[in-house]
């Protein structure tokens, strides 16, 4: 989720508006340069010189999210908003920094309302079918992301989330397809290979599968997710060794495997209960976090 930035266009009247654009305007090159504290200071001399000035307020909010301060973000959006109603960037970005405190109802209200001021913003679509999906709506995600793609045919993003999408309801011809798509855009990306050889390992197409993931490997040596998904081909064939082999690839590439783990299937005990597999010690050794 990319936050949205934009240089200031300024028609407000005030006492001084020529001086509050001046400060507007140097609060957006510190930001750019990277001197965030610079940036609000003058970002508050300018709202200061012009208190109805949307984007000084805007911009404001995005040299706080830099700083990771989301309710102080999260407030000069809201500003924002109640000075131009019409402001997609704003309700856009508010809609990020609402998903960042876990609220994605409002994120996706927010998004909602950026797509109605602008109809061909494609991150706005993206970004709501990623809340649905956290939401567990998998086909408001799928219908968001498909307009996405309509509105920009090369949002190679959008192709992978739509076939990891599709790969949830079953549809895996589908999800191939468009992870397809998504590797022919962007070769390099590392999650469309893993999310592809997901697809084909529940096609039963455990060749291709373990091509991706180790694609993905090459892509990136210390993708967690290659060498997790490799082992998980191995442990329901209680093949030890390779499962083993790649475990300790992992850790000798710098991955933390166990943490790894943990995150997409839960601990050791989750998985020998839901499979019915006992592991021996050395790989419960390392997939369990010390």
């Amino acid at each position: 989720m990319e936050v949205r930035e934009m240089a200031h266009q300024s028609n407000t009247p005030d006492v001084n508006p020529d001086l509050a654009e001046t400060y507007l305007n140097r609060g957006i090159a510190s930001g750019q340069e990277g001197d965030v504290d610079a940036a609000i200071q003058n970002f508050n001399t300018a709202i200061e010189l012009n208190p109805q000035d949307a984007e000084a307020y805007y911009n404001r909010g995005i040299a706080y999210g830099k700083k990771g301060d989301v309710d102080a973000t999260i407030q000069d959006y809201t500003n924002a908003i109640e000075l131009n109603p019409d402001f997609a960037y704003a309700y856009y970005n508010r809609g990020i920094a609402y998903g960042l405190k876990d609220d994605v109802d409002a994120a996706i209200q927010d998004y909602t309302k950026a797509i109605a001021s602008n109809p061909q913003f494609t991150e706005a679509y993206y970004n709501r079918g990623v809340a649905y999906g956290l939401k567990g709506d998998v086909d408001a995600a799928i219908q968001d992301y498909t307009t996405a793609i309509k509105v920009n045919p090369d949002f190679f993003q959008a192709y992978n989330n739509r076939g990891d999408a599709y790969r949830q309801t079953g549809k895996f011809d589908a999800a191939i397809q468009d992870l397809n798509k998504a590797i022919d855009l962007k070769p390099d990306l590392v999650e469309a290979y893993n999310n592809r050889g997901v697809a084909y390992a529940l096609k039963g197409d455990i060749g291709a599968a373990i091509q991706d993931y180790t694609t993905a490997i090459k892509v990136n040596p210390q993708d967690a997710n290659g060498y997790l998904n490799r082992t998980m081909i191995w442990l329901p064939l209680r093949a030890w060794e390779k499962a083993k082999a790649e475990l300790m690839a992992a850790k000798n590439n710098g991955v933390d495997i166990a943490a790894a783990f943990r995150r997409n299937h839960g601990s050791v005990e989750d998985l020998e209960q839901g499979t019915g597999i006992q592991l021996p010690a050395d790989i419960v050794a390392l997939l369990t976090p010390q």
